[in-house]
């Protein structure tokens, strides 16, 4: 048998890419989703709900547990300028960040409602909720947000000190309150994804290479909540994240240089 350096190459990238560290693969992704931004679990699905990045489609993938898409759901009244994260509420209604701002020069930015009754037909017309940012706050980029008491926090994705905004869960436009400036410990902590658990007393950002738990906030200023470092011993670009259960976390990266993406699995330890 005869291998050229190519293959060689390709070789070492799969093996490499075995060694996950503390993260369990659950499935590769379906080559349809180009570049797999965000994860969500959806009240009364058994389907993993994921989205593209910048200019990409405009859909809804919905996966199953073997990472193959089962559902796709064009949202007809929205462009996809740069969509980033995932969240629900209580009665299954999912939400798109549209609020990826690479070049920082973005002034308005948009949640797209899908409405619960539709994720089971191919389109849909959504509900909108744009926001601007306070008028002393500079154009950032945000790429991660939950939903908590009907208002949606969101955080910015920097080098050193970033942002939590909040907007509240009503259609028409908003302006953002800043709740505060945060930094994380160390480097290599752009937050690229983040959720809250379902009894919503954890909250998790991630990074590429590992994810913050932060638990015991008495307040909308989560980070005077205990926080937790918890490293994979894995990098790669992970840009999507949700609660499986109140102790376990799914999450998802874009394609690596074998043209392969992944859904792992991470259990708390505690």
């Amino acid at each position: 048998m005869t291998f050229t350096m190519k293959s060689i190459f390709i070789l070492l990238l799969l093996l490499l890419s075995c060694n996950t560290g503390d993260l369990n693969v659950i499935a590769e992704i379906d080559n349809e989703v180009d570049e797999s931004s965000a994860l969500e679990i959806v009240q009364g699905s058994n389907l993993l709900w994921t989205i593209e990045d910048a200019g990409n489609k405009n859909y809804l993938y919905g996966l199953n547990n073997k990472g193959k898409v089962k559902k796709k759901i064009k949202i007809t009244n929205s462009k996809n300028i740069d969509w980033e994260d995932l969240t629900s509420d209580n009665s299954a209604n999912i939400y798109i960040g549209d609020f990826g701002n690479n070049a920082k020069k973005r002034e308005k930015f948009t949640i797209y409602k899908v409405n619960i009754d539709t994720l089971t037909t191919n389109k849909t017309t959504a509900k909108k909720i744009h926001f601007t940012t306070p008028k002393d706050v500079k154009s950032e980029d945000y790429e991660s947000f939950f939903l908590l008491n009907n208002n949606f926090y969101i955080f910015s994705k920097n080098h050193k000190t970033s942002l939590l905004l909040k907007v509240p869960n009503k259609i028409g436009s908003h302006k953002a309150e800043l709740i505060t400036k945060f930094k994380l410990d160390g480097k290599s902590t752009k937050v690229t994804a983040a959720a809250i658990s379902p009894n919503k007393k954890t909250i998790v950002l991630l990074n590429h290479d590992k994810l913050w738990k932060i638990t015991n906030f008495l307040s909308e200023n989560f980070f005077e909540g205990d926080i937790e470092k918890h490293d994979f011993n894995h990098s790669s670009q992970k840009e999507g994240i949700c609660f499986k259960d109140e102790h376990t976390v799914y999450i998802s990266d874009e394609r690596n240089k074998a043209n392969v993406s992944y859904i792992y699995s991470y259990q708390f330890k505690d």
